[in-house]
């Protein structure tokens, strides 16, 4: 009976173990906008773990170093006011956050959505606006 009881309590580590390996698992993800353009992966922290949130590691790049404008990636979570992550005019910037906030424990959603920032009279031109969804 008591081996049988410790099988049943190792698989279900390993089963539980499998389902948090899952939520870690890196996914690829790519935007990209006239003059702008980012590549990295992106994964769902575990909820036990503090911070918890959405990982994104990339780089974040200025396709048109020539044209003067900055590019941003903006991020929404919940009904949240937006924030950004700017970039650099003529560079590529290295990015690896965790998009966290305390409504990540309301709601499972995060907005983000890359843009050139064409000043204060021209609208800004952005990628689609892609949600993650954790599971």
């Amino acid at each position: 009976m008591r081996k049988l009881a410790t099988a049943v309590v190792a698989a279900g580590l390993f089963f539980g173990g499998m389902g948090v390996a899952m939520a870690d698992s890196w996914h690829v993800w790519k935007m990209s906008t006239p003059g702008a353009s980012f590549a990295g992966k992106y994964r769902w922290q575990p909820e036990s773990q503090q911070p918890s949130g959405l990982q994104v590691q990339g780089k974040l790049t200025d396709a048109s170093p020539d044209d003067g404008h900055n590019i941003y990636l903006e991020v929404k979570i919940a009904a949240y006011p937006k924030s950004r992550i700017k970039g650099v005019q003529k560079k590529t910037v290295r990015i690896d956050r965790v998009l966290k906030d305390p409504a990540l424990l309301v709601t499972r959603d995060v907005e983000v959505q890359l843009c050139r920032d064409r000043g204060a009279l021209r609208p800004d031109n952005c990628a689609q606006l892609q949600q993650f969804s954790r599971n």
